[in-house]
């Protein structure tokens, strides 16, 4: 078996082997080349597994985007997608294969993160990703026999808003979904960027797609645009697909225009991130009913100390983290020190205080896992009492992250 780096030649070849592993026949796409899930693809960033009569096998993409690191760095990530392997050959070794050179290609590079979305959350542990922000669905039913809907009226909605709510549909208003979604993610730990080209092509799921979806636009009291929510309703439920602010009281506004639509019964509201406010600004807490709590952004770092000096910190401290990378055979031991909001990480042979797997360092990275809960998990020992609570000091971040981006 060959595993290859793809070129423009091979989009047409890998393609077919993508759809053909997932069970899928390929969409026919627009006239300009866009509005299907894969027209995104970066040619000459693929990996394509070729057996020894010279089929191809597998496939593995790599996206490049930017996210958003605690502290606000913006700094260039590749997505990891589009990974299949033919039905006939799996369990023999092909992804392994893949993501061996596929992770290879990405140190030579010059990347120190990589993240995915992860299918099965079993599989992709073991090449050294770990779960790192986390989404769910929120659904707020609109029961109660009065108009003013008390069984969803939020009381911070009853507060003046100074902005106004105008709907506009999706076909009329790309460049400012891409706009004031630009704003938000550089302002949102966790958040990936939607290169242009995205938005150009439709790719993806709504609102990037080019699906038809009404947008809920908010306007300050000087009339600039600060935040949608896209939205369709079916049936008796209006469906949210993200709601983009920077800003709680323009979510509120927001929040309360889509609870006041007529001739529905509930508002569903996808990917929202979790500790979100809404369900106590609710008159009735059990009005909404959180489910689909999952996992989202699995990280994967490439290089360690370039990847923790990057981000900013919340508290000072020193530990030293041992860290091991089982997948590429590779183990460290870094001294993390950490003053104003920045951090120095070089090698030590001091005494570790925490020992950990790499995709356990991906998972508290970004803030949103706590490594004390990995500790109590049993994934990460702790060679000292205080360590975790140190740990979870440090790794802390100002705003929990969250990913909206399907890739």
């Amino acid at each position: 078996m060959d595993i290859r780096s793809t070129t423009d030649q091979d989009l047409d070849v890998f393609v077919d082997t993508l759809h053909t592993a997932f069970g899928r026949f390929p969409e026919t796409p627009a006239e300009d080349g866009g509005g299907v899930w894969w027209s995104a693809v970066e040619p000459d960033r693929g990996v394509l597994a070729v057996a020894e009569d010279g089929r191809p096998v597998g496939t593995a993409a790599a996206y490049s985007f930017e996210l958003t690191l605690p502290g606000g760095a913006v700094v260039p990530v590749s997505g990891v997608s589009n990974v299949g392997v033919l039905p006939t050959h799996r369990r023999r070794g092909v992804l392994t294969a893949m993501m061996r050179h596929q992770l290879a290609g990405l140190r030579a590079r010059g990347e120190f993160l990589s993240v995915l979305l992860a299918s099965e959350a079993p599989i992709y542990g073991r090449f050294g990703y770990g779960p790192a922000t986390y989404t769910g669905n929120l659904k707020v039913a609109r029961t109660g026999a009065a108009l003013d809907l008390p069984r969803a009226r939020g009381t911070a909605a009853d507060a003046p808003d100074r902005g106004t709510v105008e709907v506009l549909r999706r076909a009329d208003c790309g460049d400012l979904l891409e706009e004031l979604y630009d704003r938000y993610r550089r302002a949102q730990p966790g958040a990936l960027s939607r290169p242009p080209r995205w938005w150009a092509l439709g790719a993806g799921q709504p609102p990037v797609s080019r699906a038809p979806r009404y947008v809920a636009v908010h306007r300050d009291a000087d009339g600039h645009p600060d935040g949608y929510a896209t939205y369709t309703v079916d049936g008796e439920t209006l469906k949210v697909d993200e709601t983009i602010t920077v800003d709680d009281a323009v979510t509120t506004a927001l929040v309360r225009f889509l609870l006041a639509h007529d001739l529905v019964t509930q508002v569903l509201f996808k990917h929202f991130p979790p500790g979100h406010p809404l369900r106590w600004q609710l008159v009735d807490f059990r009005a909404a009913e959180a489910s689909y709590d999952t996992d989202w952004l699995w990280v994967r770092l490439l290089d360690v100390p370039q990847a923790l000096t990057a981000r900013g910190w919340s508290a000072d401290g020193e530990l030293v983290l041992d860290v091991d990378d089982p997948f590429l055979g590779e183990r460290a031991r870094h001294l993390l020190t950490v003053r104003d909001g920045k951090a120095e990480c070089v090698p030590t042979d001091r005494e570790p205080d925490l020992s950990l797997d790499v995709r356990d360092l991906g998972s508290v990275y970004l803030g949103g896992t706590a490594p004390s809960t990995l500790v109590r998990a049993g994934h990460v020992r702790a060679h000292r009492p205080e360590a975790a609570a140190l740990a979870d000091a440090l790794f802390r971040a100002e705003r929990a992250p969250h990913c909206l981006h399907w890739f």
